[in-house]
């Protein structure tokens, strides 16, 4: 099973913002959704280990 982990950066740290398995529901967020967010993003977790990263937005 994946695990969605999504960060929001605000310019001087990441902060968790979803954590979850809906893919479509966290590859929807949105910067603007999140206060003082410059960007955001994802982590793809499955069997505990990391297997992809990327910048959403």
């Amino acid at each position: 099973m994946k695990i969605y982990v999504i960060l929001s950066f605000d310019g001087e740290g990441m902060e968790n913002v979803y954590v979850g398995a809906d893919e479509e529901k966290a590859l929807a967020l949105k910067p603007t959704e999140f206060e003082n967010c410059e960007a955001l993003f994802v982590e793809i977790w499955e069997d505990g280990e990391k297997t992809d990263d990327y910048r959403l937005e």
